[in-house]
């Protein structure tokens, strides 16, 4: 089900426009070196229908790119997507207006970075690299986040779009300070990239549940519940309603499944029955995984039938309509 209105296909001919030339420049130059050894074929699958962040993603990986920072270039698309209400700039506010935005970030070694409730920064996956690079943290939250950005050089942005302020006055009339949690009133974008070395790498990036309260975080900037990778096993990430997810640990556990011996779609599917076994009759809220093993499986399953990825591999870009229990 495609709920988003993409920009123009002509845009994909000019991504940069879209990505900051801090990203660019940073990413561009950073190839990975296969030497002698057998070359992978790299693919991507992402949340969602998002051909243009997934194809940046994919022929960044062609191009030697590593499996990190193409998952990072890939999503900056969406970042940038001023039509895309659920991630960066345009994003929904929460109750008092202000768009804040979580991301985080997991190399092939483990390695991991996480910003939280950031205001006025766009790429905020990006920033959440820089956390995991260049501090000795792997979190960082609010005006400390904020502040970290602006002493690396990114620019401060408003994030609500004028779309977006109309979208939240009319709830502020009609929303009772109630979030209404339903299929619908979810989204992120989280990535999983395959690079040539064979290294899996993965980011998640959102602006959260629309008109929540103040300060609410879900499960995208959460290590092992938006997102969690084991170079030694594979990868998975989560979208939908977070506070679910982080009931479970969700990727985690996929990561964990597979490691027993599953593979990446009966993982994807116990995973989802275990939040569902929490609840009586159907739910009415949404939760999908995405999730890769070493050996190049592909697994997804969600809760309702709404949910679809997008996978690239061979320059072959396609959407996919996911399994789902209702």
């Amino acid at each position: 089900m495609n709920r988003r209105d993409f920009i123009d296909k002509s845009s994909l001919l000019f991504p940069s426009m879209l990505v900051s030339p801090k990203i660019i420049g940073d990413l561009d130059v950073k190839k990975i070196k296969t030497g002698n050894k057998r070359i992978s074929s790299p693919y991507v699958i992402s949340t969602w229908n998002v051909p243009e962040a997934n194809l940046i993603a994919g022929e960044s990986l062609d191009k030697n790119m590593n499996a990190i920072d193409a998952a990072i270039r890939g999503v900056a698309y969406e970042e940038a997507n001023i039509k895309n209400t659920t991630v960066g700039n345009g994003g929904s506010p929460d109750r008092d207006g202000n768009v804040t935005l979580d991301a985080c970030v997991m190399d092939e070694n483990g390695n991991c970075g996480s910003v939280l409730a950031v205001e006025n920064i766009v790429h905020v996956a990006a920033l959440a690299k820089d956390v995991m690079e260049k501090t000795p943290h792997v979190i960082l939250a609010g005006k400390g986040a904020r502040k970290f950005a602006l002493d690396q050089g990114y620019k401060p942005e408003n994030l609500l779009s004028p779309e977006s302020k109309i979208d939240w006055l009319d709830w502020l009339e009609k929303g009772n300070y109630n979030p209404k949690i339903n299929v619908e009133n979810h989204d992120t974008i989280g990535m999983l990239c395959r690079d040539k070395a064979g290294n899996l790498s993965g980011a998640c990036t959102t602006s959260g549940l629309a008109y929540k309260m103040q300060g609410r975080v879900g499960d995208s900037p959460i290590i092992g519940s938006g997102l969690f990778i084991d170079n030694e096993v594979g990868g998975a990430v989560a979208t939908g309603l977070g506070e679910e997810v982080i009931k479970t640990v969700g990727s985690f556990l996929i990561v964990e499944l597979m490691r027993n011996g599953l593979n990446p779609q009966e993982a994807c599917e116990k995973a989802i029955n275990r939040i569902i076994s929490k609840h009586k009759g159907k739910p009415n809220f949404q939760v999908a995984y995405i999730a890769t093993n070493k050996n190049g499986e592909i697994g997804a399953y969600s809760i309702h039938n709404d949910f679809s990825y997008t996978f690239y591999k061979n320059q072959t870009n396609q959407n996919i309509k996911s399994k789902s229990v209702f």
